[in-house]
């Protein structure tokens, strides 16, 4: 029991790139309604900043980045090269306790589950990643017109409330 809010992290199928040593797992609805339920909890987007600001972001959300883009091409990677952000564990201190009830999201949930390992690490005992993160899953079937395209489940397919607006506060990330 997390606050107000009862939690089963049992019950979602995840596959390897989104598990995290802690095995908390929601998806993004269901942290809508932990959020709604539970003033205490915390929503963290680790994100790139320029992903926050552009792509949008859950109202509620504090943006630390796990890692940020560079302005390079990483042709074995077929996207621009990641610089890890040194302060990331950091940067969530100052925000957040270690037992807090921490919420982590990403585009598709796999930085996510990193971000979570990090903070695991760092004695973080409470952090769940957010399964479908804020973009969603790729629709996987080929014979459908958004082939390719995140369309399925996270936080904007799931029609949760995002913006593009941005409250200076929110941004916590500082090189």
């Amino acid at each position: 029991r997390q606050g107000s809010t009862m939690i089963d992290p049992k019950r979602h199928e995840v596959s390897e790139a989104r598990r995290t040593q802690l095995g908390l797992y929601v998806t993004s609805a269901e942290a809508a309604d932990i959020l709604a339920a539970d003033a205490d909890a915390k929503l963290l987007d680790v994100r790139s900043p320029h992903e926050y600001v552009f792509v949008g972001h859950a109202e509620e959300a504090v943006n630390i980045p796990l890692a940020t883009a560079a302005d390079e091409f990483d042709p074995s990677a077929g996207a621009l090269r990641w610089i890890p952000n040194p302060r990331f564990v950091d940067q969530v201190g100052a925000w957040a306790d270690k037992g807090d009830l921490i919420l982590v999201t990403c585009r598709s949930g796999g930085r996510s589950a990193m971000a979570v390992n990090a903070l695991a690490a760092a004695g973080y005992t409470n952090a769940y990643n957010i399964i479908d993160g804020f973009e969603g899953d790729k629709v996987a079937d080929a014979t459908s017109p958004d082939h390719g395209k995140r369309r399925c489940n996270g936080w904007t397919n799931s029609g949760l409330p995002w913006t593009y607006a941005v409250d200076p506060s929110r941004l916590r990330y500082q090189q």
